[in-house]
């Protein structure tokens, strides 16, 4: 088949793969904007999955539902070891020119804009010289007085309210999508906490919408004990097998092409109904398949390639950042799952690996860190990659 028209490459088509099966999550979104819209108070939305799920894809979907309704909109990624209050500045600083279009008086603009950079200019130390701070580039002064007093749980609460009074001004929202929640610090988890709250008692047209790893409701609840109240949780995970089919077929029938029953049995069996694992082993079988339709004999040829990829891509690049000792405790929970995606004990680990589990505590907190694994339940622990165990069980001696 012709690999330009490939319609599992990325960024192909015009509702990815991911996007299939999440009706749910889009209906949720939407009563969320039509609730807000009325000044009904309404809970922010938390995403939680494995890797792979397509939880970065549909927050992207649910920013561009926002945008439609005419909201301001912005999209954070956290990253750890790194303060949310710069990337945060430039997320509301897109939403406020998306308002600014609407907004009839300027100077109002201006005044939320004033606010937002000196917010914006905390994120750099008071000794610092003036070459090195950051400067967010909005082009008014900055405020005093207003969400400035350094202490990001004061200064969110009032960014947060000035910029959906302004967002009130032209009857719409604000959403604000935070991707990999889990790599908050514990204070702007706090904040975000505070904030959310003071939106909710308020009934400001702000929502907050998060999305990462299995444990983010822990995260959440151990910053402040009131956060199951402020947020909606919605498990995001793999398709079904009727959802996982039109992830494939979709696509393909956009390109006029045909797949055979027997190559979706296929892919579905490769794949696990991942989304991530769908896109990797259909565009490989795309490309391998020499006529239409594509077959079960055309996966079956195109799986190494896939996998190749996946194990450089998806798998190796993630095994890389592990420590000699956090890739032994990795391989040994493989080991004792024997592969399959289900938790292992953190006791049975120690055991298998001849150590007392308080010797094992800093590779497995490095290793939550870095996203690599998460605390499934207590006592328990499992990959946040789908199919990682088996990963590291194929390569073998190769990891050693």
């Amino acid at each position: 088949m012709d690999p330009v028209r490939n319609p599992f490459a990325p960024g192909a088509g015009q509702r990815p793969p991911e996007l299939a099966g999440r009706e749910r999550e889009l209906k949720a979104f939407e009563v969320v904007l039509e609730r807000v819209a009325r000044g009904r108070p309404e809970r922010s939305l938390v995403l939680t999955g494995l890797r792979g799920v397509g939880k970065t894809v549909l927050l992207g979907e649910l920013r561009s539902m926002a945008v439609r309704r005419g909201w301001g909109a912005g999209k954070v990624e956290a990253r750890p070891d790194a303060e949310l209050r710069r990337p945060l500045s430039a997320a509301l600083h897109r939403a406020i020119r998306d308002l600014a279009v609407r907004h009839r008086a300027p100077d109002r603009v201006d005044e939320v804009l004033a606010v937002l950079k000196a917010f914006a200019l905390r994120a750099s130390r008071s000794d610092s010289k003036m070459r090195d701070k950051w400067q967010p580039g909005i082009d008014v002064p900055a405020a005093t007085g207003r969400a400035d007093s350094g202490d990001i749980e004061i200064d969110l609460v009032e960014l947060f309210t000035d910029v959906a009074e302004l967002a009130a001004d032209v009857g719409t929202g604000v959403a604000l999508l935070i991707d990999e929640i889990q790599d908050l610090g514990p204070e702007d988890v706090s904040a975000l906490c505070a904030a959310c709250h003071e939106l909710s008692q308020s009934g400001a047209p702000l929502v907050v919408v998060g999305a990462g790893l299995p444990h983010v409701p822990a995260v959440l609840s151990a910053s402040k004990s009131y956060s199951e109240r402020l947020f909606k949780y919605m498990r995001i995970d793999r398709l079904d097998r009727e959802h996982a089919d039109r992830a494939v077929l979709a696509p393909v029938e956009r390109e006029e092409a045909g797949i055979a029953p027997d190559a979706l049995d296929a892919l579905f069996h490769a794949s696990g109904g991942y989304p991530y694992f769908i896109q990797a082993y259909g565009k490989a079988a795309w490309d391998a398949a020499p006529s239409d339709p594509i077959t079960a004999e055309d996966v079956r040829v195109a799986a190494p390639d896939a996998e190749a990829e996946l194990a450089v891509g998806f798998f190796g690049s993630r095994y890389e950042r592990a420590t000699p000792a956090e890739r032994e405790y990795l391989i040994a929970m493989a080991e004792l799952t024997r592969g399959k995606d289900e938790s292992a004990g953190t006791s049975d680990v120690a055991v298998y690996l001849g150590r007392k589990p308080s010797s094992l505590s800093p590779a497995r907190d490095s290793l939550m860190k870095k996203g690599l694994v998460y605390s499934a339940e207590r006592g328990h622990i499992a990959f946040t990659v789908p199919h990682f165990g088996n990963y590291l069980l194929g390569r073998g001696g190769e990891l050693e």
